[in-house]
């Protein structure tokens, strides 16, 4: 397979409302890139994609988001791996920005924040829990850190496939975050908008909750 600089990764699950205007926004901003889904849809989200020249890798049964997003990261061909919700929460504009911070500014991981202030598309519920747990990572790491679940990051290829994680659970982005952070690479947060979303979030707060203490305390303690 041909390389590329930059595969943007997508995890899609019944997301046939917005995978097309994504896409499209991608293929706008970033026209070289290669377009890679891992789905585990039941609706035509698969069918769209691929019809505008996304690389589709199925995923059914469901194995969870965290397979599915390890799936991603392993399987791009770029040198840098940006990845984006499907959902239309995140700015498609920044993809060519956040990949230069790692291919001309040398950063290993490029964390697109949501959390320079609070979002208007964010609830203060979800909000007031990134924060805190933002904070208490921000401290057990000795590192300021403003966002542990962004679903917008640009990884160098090569630092993620050095990178051992736990994929199996809720809240992978805190992992994926957190273990370069420990390990020594260069990580950089850089503020985006996040905006309202178009579909039904499957997030489960509780669950993702007590999933995002485990991996940082279990990233810091346990190595």
């Amino acid at each position: 397979m041909k390389k590329t600089a930059i595969t943007v990764a997508m995890i899609t699950m019944n997301e046939e409302k917005a995978v097309g205007k994504v896409i499209g926004d991608i293929r706008h901003f970033a026209p070289d890139a290669e377009i890679l889904v891992v789905d585990s849809s039941k609706d035509r989200t698969p069918e769209i994609a691929s019809a505008l020249g996304a690389r589709v890798i199925r995923q059914f049964p469901p194995k969870g988001y965290g397979p599915a997003m390890e799936a991603a990261l392993r399987s791009a061909s770029g040198d840098v791996v940006v990845t984006l919700d499907c959902d239309d929460t995140y700015p498609a504009d920044q993809i060519s920005i956040m990949t230069n911070m790692v291919l001309v500014e040398g950063w290993d991981l490029v964390d697109g924040s949501r959390l320079k202030n609070k979002p208007r598309a964010m609830p203060w519920l979800n909000y007031l829990a990134n924060a805190g747990f933002a904070l208490l990572a921000s401290i057990l790491f000795g590192k300021w850190i403003t966002d542990l679940h962004s679903g917008m990051r640009a990884y160098r290829k090569t630092m993620i496939d050095s990178l051992k994680v736990q994929a199996q659970g809720p809240a992978l982005p805190v992992e994926l975050l957190l273990r370069p952070l420990r390990n020594g690479s260069k990580v950089r947060f850089h503020f985006i908008t996040y905006s309202i979303r178009i579909g039904t979030t499957t997030m489960r707060p509780l669950e993702s909750a007590w999933w995002t203490l485990k991996r940082i305390l279990r990233v810091r303690f346990l190595g």
